[in-house]
C-alpha cells in the first residue's frame, strides 16, 4: 500500500520534519472554501495559510508543512508542500483572505511560506485518505500513515451530475466543482430541504437572480432562509435537492404554481416545515 510518508521519504524529504495540513474550514458561511480559494485565487489562498492561531502554534513547529483541502465527500486532496517559519504576531491589519472583512493586527500568528519543489508535480493530482479524525487537521508527516487512494493525470472535477441526480448537502455548497455553480446560479425552480434531525421536509422555490444557489446561500448564512419553521429549530446541515427545474421564461407566479404543487404532493404543509 502507497502512503504519503512513503513518498516523501523517496523524494528525500524527512517525514518527521513535516506537518500535514488539512484545510477545510466551515467559519465562513457563504464565502469560498480553502479549496475554492486554491482553485480560484492561489493568491488568497497562500494569504489564508500564512494566518494561524496562537494556539496551534506548537502543533505546527516544524520546518516543512504539506498542505491538502477537503472536498465534497470529505475526499482530501494534496496542494503543495511548503518551507514555513514562525515570523511572530501578525505585524499590520488586512484583509482577511476569505471574508475580506478587517483581520487585526496581533491577532493571530503570522508565517512565512515558500512552496518547494519537491512533490510540485503531485499537486492538484493526489488523493489520500485521511482517516476518521477530520478535525485533527493538523498531523505529523511521521505519524500514522496517510494511504494514497487515486493519482490523477491532470487535475479534473467531476461533471455536473444533472439536476435529477444532484443531492448535496448546504455545507458542500462552497466546494462544489466551477462546472456545478454555474448551473445551479443559471437555473430557477423547486427544491428540496431535509433536516437530518427531526426527518421533516421543506419544499422552496428559487425565483430570483442566482437561481438555486443564491438561494441555498440564504440557508447556510441564516439556517432558515425566512421560514417561521426553520427559524424555530437550531441552524443545521440540511439535505438539499432539486424537485423541478424551469425554463428561463419562466415568470414567478409559475414558479409559486409549482412550489404549492410540490407542497401538496409531498403533504409538506402538513407532516413537514413549511408553516408560512
Amino acid at each position: 500500500m502507497l502512503t504519503f510518508r512513503a513518498i516523501l521519504s523517496e523524494t528525500g524529504v524527512e517525514p518527521a520534519r513535516v506537518r500535514l495540513l488539512r484545510h477545510q474550514d466551515t467559519r465562513y458561511p457563504g464565502h469560498p472554501s480553502p479549496y475554492v480559494l486554491w482553485r480560484d485565487d492561489p493568491e488568497a489562498f497562500e494569504a489564508y495559510q500564512q494566518t494561524q492561531s496562537f494556539e496551534n502554534e506548537a502543533n505546527l513547529r516544524a520546518p516543512l508543512w504539506a498542505s491538502f483541502v477537503g472536498l465534497p465527500g470529505r475526499d482530501t486532496l494534496f496542494v503543495g508542500l511548503y518551507s514555513a517559519a514562525l515570523v511572530g504576531p501578525l505585524p499590520a491589519d488586512r484583509p482577511h483572505p476569505v471574508t475580506r472583512s478587517l483581520e487585526l493586527a496581533g491577532s493571530c500568528a503570522l508565517y512565512d511560506l515558500a512552496p518547494r519543489p519537491e512533490l510540485a508535480e503531485l499537486i492538484g493530482r493526489l488523493f489520500i485518505d485521511w482517516g476518521p479524525g477530520y478535525r485533527r487537521w493538523i498531523q505529523r508527516g511521521d505519524g500514522s500513515a496517510k494511504p494514497v487512494v487515486e493519482l490523477r493525470r491532470t487535475f479534473r472535477e467531476e461533471a455536473f451530475p444533472g439536476f435529477a441526480a444532484l443531492i448535496l448537502n448546504l455545507s458542500q455548497l462552497e466546494t462544489m466543482p466551477r462546472g456545478w455553480t454555474a448551473a445551479l446560479e443559471a437555473t430557477r425552480g423547486v427544491y428540496l430541504l431535509t433536516c437530518p434531525r427531526t426527518r421533516e421536509q421543506y419544499v422552496g422555490s428559487a425565483a430570483g437572480a442566482g437561481g438555486f444557489l443564491s438561494r441555498w446561500r440564504e440557508y447556510e448564512v441564516t439556517g432558515h432562509g425566512g421560514n417561521i419553521a426553520l427559524k424555530s429549530r437550531e441552524a443545521t446541515d440540511y439535505q438539499v435537492s432539486i424537485l423541478e427545474t424551469v425554463g428561463s421564461t419562466a415568470i414567478d407566479a409559475e414558479i409559486l404554481a409549482l412550489e404549492s404543487r410540490w407542497k401538496t404532493k409531498l403533504q409538506s404543509r402538513e407532516m413537514g416545515l413549511n408553516r408560512n
